[in-house]
């Protein structure tokens, strides 16, 4: 079952995602993340085993390899199909309390903003290391992270923004949580913004790439 779980965290760092999927080449035919999951489920590997060991080296991997430059985004969504594949066959148990999640993680892209591939990406990379997930999507309100967190205690919340002018938004909402719960954790990201800008409207965190939220979210989980 090792062998398996070596090798579902290989079709994830290179974005192999079931036996049809034309990529990688050098994987042409051979069983992806969706079929290896389900293989590892039937043989009675608990979920939590399989996100760990399985998932979880593959999706640090390739979060370590997109700060560095040595992958781009196209392979990184690759990835997350990948992931995603498998994270379908492990998903009820999670639901079903089976298994535990890492924490929950609270993430859109604030108000004024339609940009989602960054966001998305912070998503996959989050879910791929063993935290719940709840997406509002874009244009997202104040409110609306406010009362998705009162609804999941402990939760941490992350805004997206890739427009200059949407750093204000970013800003408002910021104060507004904090002023509604200053114990709730927020961290920031996106094109426009830098860590003056998270230390300026009082943010707990700035990353720069998928990674430095996933270990700033350990950091806060350990």
């Amino acid at each position: 079952m090792n062998e398996l779980l070596e090798k579902l965290a290989y079709c994830v760092e290179f974005g192999k995602i079931n036996k049809v999927s034309p990529f990688p080449p050098n994987m042409k035919d051979q069983d992806g993340a969706d079929e290896i999951a389900k293989q590892l489920l039937d043989g009675g590997v608990p979920a939590t085993d399989i996100l760990m060991k399985g998932l979880m080296p593959g999706m640090e991997k390739v979060g370590v390899k997109f700060r560095e430059n040595k992958v781009f985004v196209p392979q990184v969504l690759m990835s997350a199909k990948s992931m995603s594949a498998a994270l379908d066959h492990l998903r009820p148990y999670f639901q079903s309390g089976e298994a535990e999640r890492k924490g929950i993680f609270i993430i859109g892209t604030v108000e004024g903003d339609l940009h989602d591939i960054g966001k998305n990406l912070v998503a996959m990379m989050v879910e791929g290391n063993g935290y719940e997930v709840i997406d509002l999507g874009t244009d997202v309100k104040a409110e609306q992270f406010i009362e998705t967190a009162e609804k999941n205690p402990g939760s941490v919340i992350g805004l997206s923004a890739l427009l200059t002018t949407t750093m204000g938004n970013m800003e408002k909402i910021v104060a507004t949580i904090k002023e509604k719960n200053a114990d709730l954790k927020v961290c920031i990201g996106g094109a426009p913004v830098n860590q003056d800008f998270c230390e300026k409207i009082g943010a707990d965190s700035y990353n720069p790439d998928p990674q430095g939220v996933v270990e700033f979210l350990n950091a806060l989980a350990s």
